[in-house]
């Protein structure tokens, strides 16, 4: 699969996963399966991850597959998992815990 950017991961996410624009504006997607923001390259991972550790539920960054080892680092503590255009989840998230 060739290398996707920003807008080409959005759409392939909005596809996959039958997501839409996050109503808050806190992610760019939403699905059934958890909130979603995209990483089409090295340098959006950072940001993408830091803000989906606030988000509640199932967190997932989409990257593109060869980025694996860049966002891999970044996603520890973040609870996020992280999947590919094509579905394909590379790291499971961490399952949603109530806050005592």
């Amino acid at each position: 699969m060739a290398r996707m950017n920003r807008e080409q991961l959005l759409a392939a996410a909005t596809q996959e996963f039958d997501a839409t624009p996050d109503p808050n504006g806190k992610v760019d997607l939403v699905s059934e399966r958890g909130s979603i923001n995209v990483a089409g390259e090295a340098g959006e991972m950072k940001n993408a991850f830091k803000t989906i550790k606030k988000v509640e539920g199932y967190r997932w960054v989409m990257i593109n597959r060869e980025d694996l080892f860049a966002a891999n680092g970044l996603s520890i503590g973040s609870k996020a998992g992280i999947i590919t255009p094509d579905g394909s989840i590379l790291k499971n998230a961490d399952i949603p815990r109530k806050k005592v």
